[in-house]
């Protein structure tokens, strides 16, 4: 009857992690575009999400209600008050606007939205919104 060895040798060790350190590397290339995806795909609702709260106050109070873009955020001015924001920095999400702002007029209408595309990405992921000049937000 053969003896039972107590320990592994350092060669069996060696295979055992270059065997896990494939399978993360693996794990870590195939997962990077399912991240870019989600904080796209976040960003983009909450981008939507934004413009939906200023159509609305413009529509029940009846005052214009503005909307500016930058690189990396979307903020809601109701005169010179600062509504909402949304800062994409942190999820590193871009975003690329055709306009730098626009306005939604007391009847709901863009001002300023002439089929403004906004274009929020991070890798390879991209995402459209699309604001027609009736204010509706398209989102593809």
């Amino acid at each position: 009857m053969p003896a039972l060895r107590p320990g592994t040798t350092l060669l069996e060790q060696l295979l055992v992690i270059t065997l896990l350190a494939l399978l993360a590397l693996i794990a870590m290339t195939s997962g990077a575009p399912l991240l870019e995806a989600a904080a796209v795909q976040t960003a983009s609702r909450d981008a939507t999400a934004l413009l939906g709260l200023a159509r609305d106050h413009a529509l029940s109070s009846g005052e214009r209600t503005a909307v500016h873009f930058g690189p990396q955020r979307v903020v809601v001015h109701i005169g010179t008050d600062t509504v909402a924001r949304a800062d994409f920095t942190d999820r590193g999400v871009r975003l690329h606007a055709t306009r730098d702002s626009m306005a939604y007029a007391a009847n709901g209408l863009g001002v300023g939205a002439a089929n403004l595309r906004l274009i929020l990405s991070r890798g390879a992921r991209a995402d459209t919104i699309t604001i027609s000049r009736l204010g509706r937000v398209q989102w593809h």
